[in-house]
């Protein structure tokens, strides 16, 4: 897997790392499109990547066919005497679902982190139990 971040409106990418040609079979899901990382309004850091690397890469031991993960990380704007307020949305898809999770924190940006990648998490999960059928879907009858 190979990170596209995005901060302030400028793209850097390595297709390098990639490895190949960027085509899998289909029946390779595992992150068939890179994990992309984008910070808005603030300075990135390699500790705020690294930590998205390591929670998006941990997502991946609960559901194994994650197709693709976006994460945004932003600072909101808000008056300057109530301090920093962060939010982080994640964007992950599975075959036939799409989860999106959007988790705000006062300034802590990594406590934000943390909980969306939480939420995450506990959808994925949902998604595995429903699939193995440990629960009933929505809408079906005894």
């Amino acid at each position: 897997m190979y990170v596209e971040t995005v901060n302030d409106g400028s793209l850097v990418s390595d297709p390098a790392l990639a490895g190949g040609s960027g085509h899998r079979n289909r029946k390779d899901y595992s992150m068939q499109v890179p994990l992309q990382i984008t910070v808005r309004d603030f300075p990135q850091s390699e500790a705020l990547e690294a930590r998205i690397r390591e929670k998006a890469a941990k997502l991946e031991e609960f559901h194994p066919h994650i197709t693709s993960c976006r994460v945004t990380v932003e600072e909101l704007r808000k008056h300057h005497q109530q301090g920093r307020h962060f939010q982080v949305s994640l964007d992950v898809r599975v075959p036939r679902r799409e989860i999106v999770v959007n988790r705000a924190h006062d300034e802590d940006v990594y406590v934000a982190l943390r909980d969306a990648f939480d939420a995450a998490k506990r959808q994925l999960e949902e998604v595995v139990r429903v699939k193995r059928g440990d629960v009933k879907a929505r809408g079906t009858r005894a």
